[in-house]
């Protein structure tokens, strides 16, 4: 039997679809993914905590799920909307079905939306709270709902998708970095692994005598959710760092990095998120495709004085995507160079640190 489903969106708008996954109630900023294909690496990435994702493309859930593809332990993104829903896939991997997946993860997922409109209004008023809910609940009772969630940017989200404890995921080496997890998706520890260097993987909150104290080569800060001014722990952190060893972010790691060296941060009106990113060398004019899924960028006007610059660009809103220190061996990124399925055009940046540690 087919279940109703209800989204809820903060202007007051109730729409109507078919229910997937669990059967429950779930809140958070509902965005919107222009990727292709990924589904199952999107629903498990910690930087989609706290919202609810809507995909673009109109199909999903045809090849399956498989825990190959998991970026994180569990599903992290609040609530799925699709335009359609495949509960028989085809894939040689493939474990489960996408409602399958939701279902085992408490996760609600709502279908025969018209993701195309949704996504319009999206673009025209921005990323809003939002409510999926798929059990019986009045029109009235989800809009509570939405109107009383904390709003995205005023939440501590890393803090619920990092590590609590150190933790080893490659012994020691020659070279060793410390990976200061934000919501690190797995892919990012597979890259620093294959490059067969030491890896410890540590709490955003790890002091400054403690990482010493690893004796590590290197700091990678990584990508994550939320508000990258709710862990200013972290800039404190990297200006005591950075005189003594390279540093490098990726995504919410790059805005860390801006905000430690006195920039600013802004809240994007829709973000970006998809596979299909542009984004241009300043110095060389190469253009790479990239991954990307961000709430906030930097403030461009910030940047002077800081003693950082821009290196990269995007193409399609000017927006800053890469940085780097003009004295110091530090640098960053705002796309994801571990993306998967892909595109893998900027793979590179990983062998770029490594070299970094080993000159430095």
């Amino acid at each position: 039997m087919v279940k109703t489903a209800k989204l809820a969106l903060e202007d007051g708008t109730i729409l109507e679809g078919e229910g997937f996954g669990a059967e429950t109630v779930k809140s958070g900023e509902i965005v919107f993914s222009t990727a292709m294909t990924g589904y199952v690496e999107s629903l498990t990435d910690p930087s989609f905590k706290g919202q609810i994702l809507m995909s673009t493309y109109p199909l999903e859930g045809n090849y399956g799920v498989s825990s190959e593809w998991y970026q994180s332990d569990d599903v992290k993104v609040e609530a799925y909307i699709v335009r359609q829903v495949c509960t028989e896939p085809c894939h040689p991997k493939s474990e489960k079905t996408l409602p399958e997946f939701l279902e085992e993860f408490g996760v609600p997922g709502i279908s025969n939306i018209d993701t195309r409109a949704l996504t319009l209004k999206i673009r025209e008023l921005g990323s809003m709270k939002a409510a999926v809910a798929n059990i019986d609940i009045s029109d009235e009772e989800l809009l509570k709902i939405v109107q009383e969630q904390v709003p995205l940017e005023d939440r501590m989200l890393v803090n619920e998708v990092s590590v609590k404890e150190p933790k080893i995921i490659q012994e020691r080496k020659e070279y060793n970095v410390a990976v200061l997890d934000c919501g690190v998706k797995k892919n990012i520890l597979n890259h620093l692994t294959r490059r067969n260097v030491g890896v410890v993987l540590i709490p955003p909150t790890t002091s400054v005598e403690d990482i010493l104290e690893l004796d590590v080569d290197g700091i990678l800060i990584s990508s994550g959710p939320g508000n990258p001014e709710n862990v200013d722990k972290i800039q404190d952190t990297i200006r005591n760092l950075s005189q003594k060893m390279p540093i490098a972010g990726i995504c919410l790691g790059q805005q860390i990095i801006a905000l430690s060296f006195g920039a600013k941060i802004y809240k994007m009106k829709f973000g970006h998120r998809g596979s299909n990113q542009p984004v241009q060398d300043i110095a060389t004019g190469k253009v790479y495709m990239t991954s990307q899924n961000h709430s906030f960028s930097i403030d461009e006007e910030s940047i002077k004085d800081t003693g950082l610059e821009i290196t990269q660009i995007n193409l399609n809103d000017g927006t800053p995507e890469a940085l780097k220190h003009k004295t110091l061996p530090i640098f960053s990124i705002q796309y994801h160079p571990e993306a998967g399925p892909g595109p893998h055009d900027s793979n590179r940046f990983f062998d770029e640190f490594i070299e970094v540690i080993k000159s430095h």
